[in-house]
Order: C-alpha cells, then sequence, then structure tokens
C-alpha cells in the first residue's frame, strides 16, 4: 500500500508541476485530476516546464518615483538632508541600478528635495546606465580622482552644505569616513527609518511579484518530489530544483537538501548523504521574479515515515499554524516566536534554543532581499503592520536523527495575516497549495 501511495502522489505532483493556469491551486484533488489527465506525458517532466513569469512585469519607472517622493518626506520629517546609497536591494529599489560593490565606489545620492544623483567611475558609466530607471544626473570620476569629492560638489550643488547625511548599516567604512572627510559640517545618521520605512511594506504589486516567485517554487517542488529516487545524491535533488526553478522564469534560484542526519542541521554539514528507504529529505529553496524573493522549506520522507517522523512532522505543522495565528495586526513581532516556543516546549522540545528543538528564530522579513527587517524572534518589539512580510519557518532539529522544517511566507494585510502558499496538510500530501492573492 505504502509503494502505491507514494507513487501515486509523486506523479500527481509531477503532473500538477506542468500547469500554469492563473489561479490554481496545489489542492489533493487537483493533484489527482492532473495525474490521469498527463498519465501519457513524457516521463522526463522537466523538459515540459514552461515559464509562468511572462504574466507579471517589473517596477515601472513612475513606481520608482513614488517610491523617491515617499523617502524624501520621510527625510524631512526626521530632518536628513542627504541619503546615500551603495549597491544593492536599496539602491535597486529607488533607482534601478543593478550593480556590485567594489573599491571603485558606485553610489546613488538622494537629496530630500529634487532628482537623484548617480556617481560611478567613468568607464563604467554606460554600463551602470543600462539599469538606471529614474533621472539621468551620472557624474563620473577618473581613476585618479576622489569619488568622495564629487558627492560632495552634488550636495553643494543642491543647496546641502549642512545637516545630517544618512547611510545604511551595510555602507562600508572607507565610503562613510571618506564622505564625511568632505563633509565637516555635516554629520552622519542612519538610514534605516528612511529606507525600512519603505521597503518594509510592500505594494499590491510587489506582492504580485512575490506571489509569483513563490508559485515557482511551489510548482518546482511538486515536479522534484516525483523524481526522489533511491540512490540519489543531496547534489543530484539540489540540481533537479535549481533546473525546475529556471525552467519555470525563476531567476537565481538556490536550492539546499539535506537528507538523513544531516537535515538535522538547519544549513547543513559536509556529510555526505544518499536517499534510501525512510530517508528524510529537508529542502529550503527559492528565486526571484523582477527582483523579489520567494523562501519555502519542505520535509518529505523517502518510503513510509516512521511513527517518529510522522509525530514530529506534524508539530512543525502545528508551529506554524500557532506563529500564523499569533501573527496579528498590532502584536509585536517577538511574541509570534514565543508562543511557537511555548507550545513546543509542552511538547518536550527545548525550552528556548535548548535541542532538540527549534534552534533559530521562526521568521524573517522578506522581500527584495531573502533575509530583510523585522525578524519572528524572541525580544523583537517592532510592531506588525499591513504590508510586512514574512517567513513562517519553525523548525524543530534532533541531532542525530533528522530534522524537519516547513516553511511558508506570509504578507500582512488590514484583517491579518495572508499565506502566499498553503502549508501542506500531511506528511502523504506534503507539497501544499497556491493561495490567490488578497487585495484587502
Amino acid at each position: 500500500m505504502n509503494f502505491n501511495k507514494r507513487t501515486f502522489l509523486k506523479a500527481s505532483a509531477a503532473s500538477v508541476a506542468t500547469m500554469t493556469i492563473a489561479g490554481q491551486t496545489l489542492t489533493s484533488s487537483s493533484l489527482a485530476a492532473a495525474s490521469n489527465v498527463q498519465a501519457n506525458t513524457n516521463k522526463n517532466q522537466s523538459s515540459a516546464l514552461k515559464t509562468i513569469t511572462n504574466t507579471v512585469k517589473g517596477i515601472s519607472k513612475n513606481e520608482r518615483f513614488e517610491r523617491i517622493s515617499h523617502a524624501q518626506k520621510l527625510m524631512h520629517q526626521l530632518d536628513i538632508s542627504a541619503l546615500i546609497l551603495e549597491p544593492g536591494a536599496a539602491m535597486d529599489y529607488f533607482s534601478g541600478v543593478q550593480w556590485w560593490r567594489s573599491e571603485r565606489l558606485t553610489a546613488v545620492i538622494i537629496p530630500r528635495e529634487g532628482n537623484i544623483s548617480v556617481v560611478c567611475p567613468f568607464f563604467e558609466e554606460p554600463s551602470v546606465r543600462e539599469s538606471l530607471a529614474v533621472g539621468d544626473d551620472i557624474r563620473v570620476w577618473q581613476e585618479h580622482e576622489s569619488p568622495f569629492i564629487l558627492i560632495q560638489k552634488i550636495l553643494k550643488d543642491a543647496g546641502l552644505d549642512k545637516g545630517k547625511v544618512a547611510f545604511e548599516n551595510s555602507v562600508r567604512y572607507f565610503v562613510m569616513s571618506g564622505i564625511m572627510a568632505q563633509l565637516s559640517h555635516m554629520q552622519h545618521v542612519s538610514a534605516e527609518p528612511v529606507t525600512r520605512g519603505c521597503r518594509m511594506y510592500k505594494s499590491q504589486h510587489e506582492l504580485e511579484l512575490m506571489h509569483k516567485a513563490n508559485e515557482v517554487t511551489l510548482l518546482a517542488y511538486a515536479d522534484v518530489f516525483s523524481k526522489l529516487k533511491a540512490g540519489m545524491s543531496q547534489s543530484d535533488v539540489k540540481s533537479l530544483m535549481h533546473t525546475a526553478q529556471g525552467q519555470l522564469g525563476g531567476k537565481g534560484a538556490w536550492n539546499m537538501a539535506l537528507f538523513n542526519q544531516a537535515s538535522a542541521y538547519p544549513h547543513g554539514t559536509k556529510q555526505k548523504q544518499t536517499l534510501t528507504e525512510g530517508s528524510v529529505v529537508l529542502m529550503d529553496c527559492g528565486c526571484n521574479v523582477h527582483g523579489y524573493q520567494s523562501d519555502i522549506s519542505r520535509t518529505f520522507v523517502f518510503g513510509e515515515p516512521s511513527k517518529r517522523q510522522r509525530d514530529v512532522w506534524q508539530t512543525v505543522r502545528q508551529g506554524q499554524e500557532i506563529a500564523f495565528e499569533q501573527a496579528k495586526i498590532g502584536t509585536q513581532a517577538g511574541l509570534v516566536d514565543d508562543a511557537v516556543r511555548e507550545f513546543y516546549q509542552s511538547k518536550g522540545f527545548g525550552p528556548g534554543y535548548k535541542l532538540p528543538g527549534l534552534s533559530h528564530r521562526t521568521g524573517h522579513g522578506i522581500g527584495m532581499e531573502g533575509h530583510e527587517s523585522v525578524n519572528f524572534v524572541h525580544g523583537e518589539t517592532a510592531i506588525l503592520k499591513p504590508g510586512m512580510c514574512f517567513s513562517n519557518e519553525p523548525g524543530i532539529y534532533i541531532q542525530g536523527e533528522f530534522g524537519v522544517r516547513l516553511e511558508d511566507c506570509i504578507y500582512m494585510t488590514k484583517k491579518g495575516p495572508q499565506w502566499f502558499t498553503m502549508p501542506p496538510s500531511s506528511l502523504d500530501d506534503p507539497i501544499g497549495k497556491l493561495i490567490k492573492l488578497s487585495t484587502t
């Protein structure tokens, strides 16, 4: 009976991975129907996967102008004269510029009034301009010149030779110190209240992009689950997932697959593991669609799960539901983590971060970056508000045996939390389903 059930579920998962109908949810009934329809399909289902991301568009020029305007309002409220951004998510968020950090400074300057400016090396200007979505003020510096003096000139031209200059926490020391050496009449402050004040609260369009990224990853899981075979290595499974997400249109796919005892380490070990009957398979995977991330974890058992495996898996699933129910508008984010740990302790895990149990936070913020503020972690006092997005991943890890992590992302609405993807209900139906995006 076990073999037939597993074969049926895996065939169903493979079939649904080829479905690209908008709004289709991955329920058990749809899996079964898809299995019948696709019975004669080529066994190599990955080759049948098609992109599903061409139904969504990236962030527009007008949206970036609105973001800059919002940032400037916050800068006025905080009495900040200018914001300096290095390459990364925030630079992309406001300007569209996608670049990397090196010893040669490229920076975006947002004054509290007026248009943004970009500073970059002379020879990089054509490449930097390719992704610049707003404005056209790119000022270049030659190899023998100082970009910091150029930034001083930009601020002087804008009438900003005093007040506060804001830097994100990730800005490198040599950049901040180099700039401030030229701005003796100004003081540096944190830019986090501005950048977080914008990026933490996702627009409906941003939610649509994250929803699509989660759809890609969930469909890829269905495809990979259908292909698990005895003797596979962790690398084999990661490769399958990478291919599936890419074929479905996901960009920048990342994948982790942990078998057996390795699954008890949240981010793995160097131990080589092979898939055998009864193996636990813990996967943590994601991709991006137009720069917005997914992050989904699934735990399978290859073969018939033991009672121990079922019990721990179901406890983690209950932990996810407790976190979801606790994540109410107006609640401190840290209380979500506290509620999960209290439940786990009642089941004999923990206390706190002690193993066996949950050795990491219950969840993290997510958006353009896989990990953003705020976190579901003990002591976090930030209040949950509409537009915030989080992972919900209260795993349990039993070293020497196995680990279980289920991770689905949620977004906050005025009515409370909503799932991007609904977690699976049991180890016998381990994929879950896509939930229609709420507009409230």
